[in-house]
């Protein structure tokens, strides 16, 4: 028979387990503390812009019939070639011209192009669907699949299939984000945190969380009391007990704020917590950061002094990349580290009449990183004659698959052939050329592997669970 002790017991484990699941998110299956030896393995870090990049005026065209048609399409809009404010054109390593160049506001990652450390794949994006939802096209490449495919993300697929993980990997993947992104819904190997300072239970009023100097003597706040409730033998208390590894390892790993030089905002805050996670060598795999903002059917504007949108947006992104990219190269980390930066859709070729762009189709995904084969564009330039374009409805087409830049880093970069699950119904690896690395041959899991078959059935009685609430982007 319960006593009403153990019974009480029993009620705040449930209720600790709650708060803590509720505010760490997926359950990390921790270990031990940070390792001091440099990394050994490679890191995948990718940055969605979400809302849908105007791809045509960050990697504008310059010359030739192009430069036409983009200027009598875009008047008010366009990017001049030359000026204070004309675009920044991008050679290639032998000086000659490629007929692009970066908008004016973009310095940071044009210095990395010229280090031969960024490429560009053009006209890139979904070519199994056609479609000028947000929603449906962030999903679509948020998961990887034709469909919804079981809800579970191509991050998540990717970090279940990893070869080499270590068993003291204790941060096997993450988002910096202020919730769960669907990329990694399906692994319980990934952690979610707004800011690591933030990093704590929050379902329950402040002063209850933990013991603070103004508290009432002998208070014990909620997350103080975490690590003496687990140990029982219920699925919740296990799931607990894992949480509050999660909340032990940030705390006790030395993440500092933005160093002087860097520059400033949400964003550039969340590389800098990438760039500290995978410096202190936790076992980083797999990263992902959101940098919306990017829907421009009105006032988008275009370069020049005073207020422009859309120049903000491209410096905000410049800045905080060449930041990232600077920092790791400094800690000798760059050479492991490649990083993705693609948009759910581009957008139209043709301004509208709020001096803005609406939804587009293929745009430019950009790829940097130590071990890049940069200074260079991928991909097939499909042109801007609108007479090509009508098939496409006055939009840039997609000439390659995003998956197929994934594909590469996957194999290349991250030693993961397990392309089928990853990407469920894509196949025909056929590497650009993006990164160094070497080819392996695609292959399939055994369902009796235990690994996640390519629809992730089995988590379907997963719990969500949700990150700290941190300040999102606005």
């Amino acid at each position: 028979m319960s006593t009403l002790s153990e019974s009480r017991r029993r009620f705040l484990q449930g209720c600790c387990a709650t708060a803590a699941l509720g505010a760490v998110g997926p359950t990390l299956l921790f270990t031990r503390d940070a390792r001091a030896a440099s990394n050994s393995y490679d890191t995948l870090v990718f940055v969605f812009l979400r809302g849908g990049l105007d791809g045509l005026n960050f990697v504008v065209p310059l010359s030739g019939a192009d430069r036409g048609f983009y200027e009598q399409a875009r008047p008010n809009l366009m990017i001049a070639t030359s000026g204070t404010y004309g675009a920044l054109p991008l050679t290639l390593a032998g000086g000659s011209a490629t007929g692009f160049g970066l908008h004016p506001s973009a310095t940071g990652l044009r210095d990395i192009w010229n280090a031969g450390q960024l490429a560009i794949v053009h006209a890139c994006g979904l070519t199994t669907t056609i479609t000028r939802s947000h929603f449906d096209a962030q999903l679509a490449i948020d998961l990887g699949t034709v469909g919804q495919g079981g809800g579970v993300g191509w991050l998540a697929r990717a970090m279940n299939t990893q070869p080499g993980l270590d068993a003291g990997d204790t941060m096997p993947a993450l988002a910096v984000n202020s919730r769960q992104p669907a990329s990694l819904n399906g692994t319980t190997q990934a952690l979610t945190l707004s800011r690591p300072g933030e990093f704590a239970v929050d379902s329950t009023a402040y002063a209850w969380r933990i013991k603070r100097p103004d508290s009432p003597a002998g208070l014990l706040g909620v997350q103080d009391l975490l690590p003496t409730l687990w140990g029982g033998p219920t699925g919740l208390e296990s799931a607990g007990g894992r949480a509050n590894q999660a909340l032990a390892v940030v705390a006790r790993q030395t993440y500092q704020p933005l160093p002087a030089g860097w520059p400033t905002g949400t964003f550039a805050e969340q590389l800098w917590t990438v760039a500290q996670s995978i410096q202190f060598d936790l076992g980083l795999r797999y990263a992902t950061v959101d940098l919306g903002g990017w829907d421009t059917h009105d006032g988008q504007g275009t370069a020049g002094s005073g207020y422009h949108y859309y120049q903000n947006k491209i410096a905000e992104l410049s800045a905080a990349l060449a930041a990232f990219h600077n920092a790791l190269a400094a800690s000798g980390h760059l050479g492991r580290v490649t990083v993705v930066v693609p948009s759910e859709f581009g957008r139209r070729v043709r301004q509208n009449a709020n001096n803005g762009t609406d939804h587009g189709y293929g745009n430019p995904v950009l790829v940097l990183g130590g071990a890049v084969n940069g200074r260079r564009f991928f991909g097939t330039w499909p042109g801007l004659d609108p007479d090509l374009l009508s098939a496409t409805y006055g939009d840039l087409p997609v000439t390659t698959d995003h998956r197929r830049v994934l594909s590469e880093l996957l194999i290349r970069r991250m030693g993961n052939p397990h392309l089928s699950a990853i990407f469920p119904g894509y196949g025909g690896y056929s590497p650009l050329g993006l990164v160094q690395g070497a080819d392996q041959a695609p292959r399939s899991l055994p369902v009796a592997s235990g690994l996640p078959a390519a629809t992730g059935r089995q988590w379907h009685h997963q719990p969500r669970l949700r990150p700290a609430r941190g300040r999102r982007e606005p």
